[in-house]
């Protein structure tokens, strides 16, 4: 299984024309499209919602991940990770940190491989996508293998007390997965502390609440209304959690 991770939006040609790359590739691998709106430029909290969403798919998934605003800089890496049986291809600017640093068992490449045709604005169609395609046929990674702690940064916390990611309805994940939670923690956002509930149904009809949410994370809602509206919340912004 291949499984498409991006800031991409469904709006224009570019998740079709790297389907098109998997599809000649790699025609007999299936192609998971997981999310084409993870946090836009943003590898940090992109990072941290892919780690906490990868779980859910079974092991020899190869994660083509493009959140890459540094394309085109010769400084910015291409790389491939293998962490605790799942593949990982994209840049190398933190997207897979938190991937990395929570696997029981880690492998990082330093991609060294290059197409014929390499533009300078899309490797997701151009590299990620044919590299990923050779791993899910089995093949190894073509590049060079590099110590893990080579590659992550260090001074990120093992869990973000930021939110990093709103969806649909306007709840607010955070990167803070709830079994890290310390005894009885308090979510406070500019000193308003806020109630858990364990189901939305258990809430008043307009109550901000957090609860922890099906990948495990810390989530801020308003029960039937938008939390990111309701208590001004937006990617990026700190959640205070209590001893943690």
């Amino acid at each position: 299984m291949i499984v498409l991770y991006t800031d991409f939006g469904w709006e224009g040609p570019y998740v079709g024309q790297m389907k098109a790359v998997l599809a000649r590739e790699a025609p007999q691998v299936a192609v998971v499209d997981l999310m084409h709106d993870a946090p836009a430029f943003s590898p940090r909290p992109a990072g941290y919602l892919l780690a906490a969403l990868a779980g859910e798919f079974p092991l020899d998934s190869v994660f083509v991940a493009v959140i890459d605003p540094g394309v085109g800089d010769p400084a910015r890496r291409p790389a491939a990770v293998r962490a605790d049986g799942r593949w990982f291809v994209g840049p190398d600017n933190g997207l897979f940190n938190a991937v990395a640093a929570r696997a029981r068992h880690a492998s990082w490449w330093d991609l060294t491989w290059r197409p014929g045709r390499l533009s300078t604005s899309f490797h997701g169609r151009d590299l990620f996508a044919p590299v990923g395609a050779l791993l899910a046929r089995g093949e190894p990674p073509p590049g060079e293998t590099v110590p893990v702690a080579e590659r992550l940064y260090a001074d990120w916390p093992d869990d973000l007390a930021e939110v990093i990611y709103i969806d649909h309805y306007g709840n607010c994940m955070t990167g803070f997965r709830a079994s890290m939670l310390p005894e009885g923690p308090e979510v406070r956002l500019d000193g308003r502390v806020l109630a858990r509930g364990a189901t939305f149904a258990g809430r008043p009809v307009g109550e901000a609440f957090w609860y922890e949410n099906s990948a495990g994370l810390v989530e801020i809602a308003v029960n039937q209304g938008r939390a990111d509206q309701a208590l001004g919340l937006a990617v990026g912004d700190a959640v205070t959690i209590s001893g943690a």
